[in-house]
């Protein structure tokens, strides 16, 4: 009977060899478990019994090896010795190999292990190779090291593959490899790269906490289960080309250091999550990607999740479809965030999320009613599509909406305070931080049919109008502004130029900007403004005007009156020169009935001009006297007279005395109001009272037009 070994600290459990060992150096020696009827674990029996050994095995018999230092060779041996003679690959029962080590390279190729498999703690101190092998029962990985190359293509694992804590420092091949249950890498560490193309996930994959230092390939993997990589982290690429989800992804505070992908088009620096499918719900709350992260085409018919996601690096979504809720609640894009062509099926609310950049949502469609929440630098929304009840709330945001198509009512706001989670607290808006202003300013508005658009508190001093339809029907609220003219006194052609102030399109400031003999502080035309011309922006300000008249904003619409009148008055070309001049008179004298002071400025100044030629050729010097003449027939009788008045007469002599525009005064102001003086004048007075109450009168109809225009509610 053989006395049992002393406890040794850091011994393993079952009995072992002991080979080897030294009291000072090595108390342990060799951890190799006894074969069976023997003292030595296999590496260290003599030959003889070696090959006792082995000769005894058969196809299917368990083993157990735990411990056991293993050359090449021995395990070749080991390998033939369990080889079913009628397909020629060994063939294992339970396979015990708990930290065993393997000093050649492991062959393993087409092993089909029929019981438990356990390689917990193992060392492979060169390459480990597993293709094709089947694991009909639980095979453990746990905490192995792979110091080099690690294959298992196309290997099977019918019950629970556990990989947790198991190091990679080599290639770690699974392409093609099928885990009927369980796959379980959490904490592993992949020093190279990571390969499971096409690999089959039919129940579970669990990789949270695992690290990926080099590239990690999951293309055309299928994950039936729940997939889980919380808290993984990606040092390099991840590519998950054309994978598919069918059940939950998580990759709740998973961090993505390289490229993260799910795009369509080709690799570019190998990065992709090229056409993945997600056919449960796609978490990656407080994930990190600290590279590019792609999503082009990729396929969410589920709930997608990216609630306080930050994006270090630009964001693609081109072609993505979500078909449940997204959610991008406190997501955080330091770069651009790109959805083009992006589908969102029934989406009710997107963000509110921070984008330092550009939000691009050209070509996007929106199937559902929604509301999209984000304060970013700027929004392109050219081409969108939406297909239901539609809220954009913004904040810092220039948005660009041109040529966008929407049936149902679209609302466009500016959120005066910074958005709030459902917990109550504000989104931190880091991101956005040396913007001049929290304001919304609207870019483009061309081609978009405006029967169904709601403008609440946005800037569109530098939004082009041009092109766009049912531009009446357009609904301003809040403090929507426009672009003013250039303040102060200019000087052109070596004349004084002075503009009323008044509200403006951008294209009317391009296109003033454009003229040679331009004043300074029109606004210049940003590249993709276009030229519109006079002919152009008039029925532009026309539909703005009656939009603003429709909501009962008449000193609004007067200024969208003023502009259409000045394009009618520059139109060349739709304007007759006869119109062109017609309308000159009338801004000149009223402003186009707009202009209060102007009118009334040269109301008096015609009234100073009539007392003036009243006093200097329409009054009398004096009131002429009556004269009687009659016929007295010879012989007396009745005499008849004929009395006559002399045609008054100018003064010879002093004209401008002060009882004199006393005078020309009264005739005057009766004028103005169409009233006759009563006074005795010439010939030319008369004809200068006639003119005056012609002129006058109109002047003054003009002056208080103009005022009803700014005081009409």
């Amino acid at each position: 009977m053989t006395t049992p070994l002393p406890p040794i600290p850091g011994a393993p459990s079952w009995p072992y060899c002991a080979h080897g060992a030294d009291p000072v150096t090595e108390p342990v020696g060799c951890r190799g478990i006894h074969v069976p009827s023997h003292t030595a674990c296999l590496a260290h029996l003599t030959d003889i019994d070696r090959d006792g050994y082995l000769a005894g095995l058969t196809s299917g018999t368990d083993i157990d090896h735990r411990g056991t230092p293993f050359t090449r060779l021995l395990l070749d041996a080991l390998l033939d010795a369990l080889r079913d003679p009628a397909t020629g690959h060994p063939r294992l029962g339970v396979a015990r190999f708990d930290s065993a080590t393997f000093e050649g390279t492991a062959r393993f190729n087409a092993t089909t292990f029929m019981g438990l498999a356990v390689f917990n703690r193992a060392v492979f101190e060169d390459s480990a190779w597993f293709p094709s092998a089947t694991f009909e029962d639980s095979a453990w990985f746990s905490s192995a090291s792979f110091k080099n190359a690690a294959g298992f293509e196309s290997a099977t694992f019918e019950d629970v593959a556990g990989f947790e804590s198991a190091t990679f420092q080599g290639d770690a091949q699974f392409g093609s490899a099928a885990f009927k249950d369980d796959a379980r890498f959490g904490s592993a560490i992949f020093k190279d790269s990571a390969w499971f193309q096409s690999a089959t996930f039919e129940d579970g994959a669990h990789f949270g906490s695992a690290i990926f230092e080099r590239s990690a390939w999951f293309a055309s993997a299928t994950f039936g289960g729940t997939t889980g990589f919380r808290s993984a982290t990606f040092e390099s690429v991840a590519g998950f080309r054309s994978a598919t989800f069918q059940g939950d992804a998580r990759f709740e505070s998973a961090t993505f250091k390289s490229v993260a992908g799910f795009q369509s088009a080709a690799f570019k620096d190998g990065a992709g999550f090229r056409s993945a499918t997600f056919q449960g719900d796609a978490r990656f709350e407080s994930a990190t990607f600290e590279n590019v992260a792609r999503f082009e085409s990729a396929a969410f018919k589920d709930d997608a999740g990216f609630r306080s996601a930050t994006f270090q690096d630009n964001a693609w979504f081109e072609s993505a479809t979500f078909g449940g809720t997204t959610g991008f609640e406190s997501a955080t894009f330091e770069r651009d965030a790109r959805f083009v062509q992006a589908v969102f099926e029934r989406t009710d609310n997107v963000g509110p999320l921070v984008c330092s950049g550009c939000v691009v949502l050209s070509g996007a469609m929106f199937n559902g009613p929604v509301t999209l929440s984000l304060a970013g630098r700027r929004v392109e929304c050219r081409r969108t599509r939406w297909s239901s009840t539609a809220e954009l709330r913004l904040r810092y945001a220039t948005v660009d909406f041109a040529h966008a198509v929407f049936e149902y009512p679209l609302t466009i706001a500016a959120e005066p305070d910074p958005f709030l989670l459902p917990d109550g607290q504000p989104v931190g808006e880091q991101a956005c931080a040396g913007a001049p202003d929290a304001g919304v300013r609207l870019a483009s508005l061309r081609g978009v049919d405006a029967a169904h658009l709601v403008l609440a508190d946005v800037d569109l001093s530098g939004c082009l109008f041009t092109g766009t339809v049912h531009l009446d029907q357009l609904r301003m609220e809040g403090a929507c502004s426009f672009a003013d003219v250039p303040s102060g006194l200019h000087w052109r052609r070596g004349r004084p130029v002075r503009f009323t102030q008044r509200h403006t399109l951008a294209e009317e400031q391009h296109w003033r900007a454009r003229q040679p003999a331009a004043v300074p502080g029109w606004n210049t035309a940003v590249p993709g403004a276009g030229h519109a011309g006079p002919a152009q922006m008039a029925p532009v300000y026309r539909a703005l005007r009656k939009a603003f008249e429709d909501g009962k904003n008449e000193p609004g619409a007067a200024d969208f009156y003023y502009g259409e009148m000045e394009m009618r008055r520059h139109d060349r070309a739709g304007t007759s020169r006869s119109e062109r001049g017609l309308l000159h008179g009338y801004w000149l004298l009223s402003g186009y009935g707009l202009r209060a002071s102007r009118a009334l400025g040269w109301l008096v100044a015609a009234m100073l001009v009539t007392i003036f030629l009243l006093m200097g050729f329409g009054l009398p010097g004096h009131s002429p006297k009556q004269k009687a003449t009659g016929t007295v027939p010879p012989g007396g009788g009745r005499v008849t007279f004929e009395i006559d008045k002399e045609d008054p007469q100018n003064p010879i002599g002093e004209r401008i005395t002060g009882d004199r525009f006393e005078t020309a005064l009264n005739v005057t102001l009766n004028s103005v109001v169409f009233r006759s003086s009563g006074q005795d004048l010439t010939t030319a007075g008369t004809y200068i009272e006639m003119a005056s109450r012609l002129l006058e009168p109109t002047l003054l109809a003009l002056a208080a037009l103009a005022v009803r225009g700014r005081i009409k509610r």
